[in-house]
């Protein structure tokens, strides 16, 4: 059995892929860097409201950019990364849901907002229906601003065909769009099937049900989706289960 485990990872094509590929190796890990996400930026500021809802670092980083800042706005945060996104820029974030998702930020912003609060969600045009939705069902005015549109990087999908061929013992799946761009990598190279087949002798890690649910839909095998929806604890507990010692045990 080789020691070696090559783990393939989806995130953006930008420092996000290249921080990645440096935890897996502290990790011990061999990394497989594959960006199936590349940022095309609209321009767009956060429409205004009383609450303004960040569900990534770099929907924070599109509005500093545009010159957005959070006046006569409160700010809420999908997780740490992105809230520590905003304070580099100065921001107040004035809250964080205990869990990390669209979902978390449901249960969360009601009883912050308060009543007749409106809630501009400032995001990607892949965000998930859960958030507006469900602000909207609990009678809060929401509205969304689409920062940027994630595209499939040209040439992405390397890692397909070692996954078709059986060389890979882990990858790492951010969000449902990487599934979606992974799966239409290989089905341009002719070997999703395989890739598929592949990755079933492989350990699956995903962050978040939702991006393990579009995974199992399209018939591949998910067996780590941690209790914390973080990039760290994803890559750890991921290398930890592919480590040899881990199937000898």
């Amino acid at each position: 059995m080789t020691s070696e485990v090559r783990a393939a990872v989806f995130r953006p094509d930008d420092e996000r892929i290249d921080d990645a590929a440096e935890l897996l190796a502290s990790l011990g890990a061999t990394p497989v860097p594959d960006p199936m996400l590349a940022v095309d930026a609209t321009g767009a500021t956060p429409a205004r409201g009383d609450w303004t809802v960040f569900t990534s670092k770099t929907g924070v980083e599109l509005a500093a950019e545009a010159g957005w800042t959070p006046t006569e706005t409160r700010v809420a945060t999908i997780g740490p990364a992105t809230a520590d996104a905003a304070r580099a820029e100065g921001w107040e974030v004035d809250l964080v849901p205990e869990e990390y998702s669209s979902a978390g930020l449901v249960d969360a912003l009601p009883p912050a907002v308060g009543d007749d609060a409106t809630v501009t969600v400032a995001r990607s045009d892949h965000g998930s229906a859960v958030l507006l939705d469900g602000l909207r069902e609990v009678g809060i005015e929401t509205t969304e601003t689409v920062l940027y549109r994630l595209v499939r990087p040209e040439g992405a999908g390397e890692s397909t065909e070692l996954a078709a061929d059986g060389a890979l013992e882990a990858a790492l799946f951010t969000s449902s769009l990487t599934v979606e761009h992974f799966l239409e990598a290989a089905g341009e190279r002719g070997v999703r099937p395989a890739t598929v087949d592949g990755l079933g002798e492989a350990v699956v890690g995903c962050i978040g049900e939702p991006t393990a649910a579009t995974a199992r839909e399209h018939g591949i095998d998910v067996d780590v989706v941690p209790g914390e929806a973080t990039f760290e604890t994803l890559a750890t507990t991921v290398v930890e289960r592919a480590a040899p010692s881990h199937h000898e045990a």
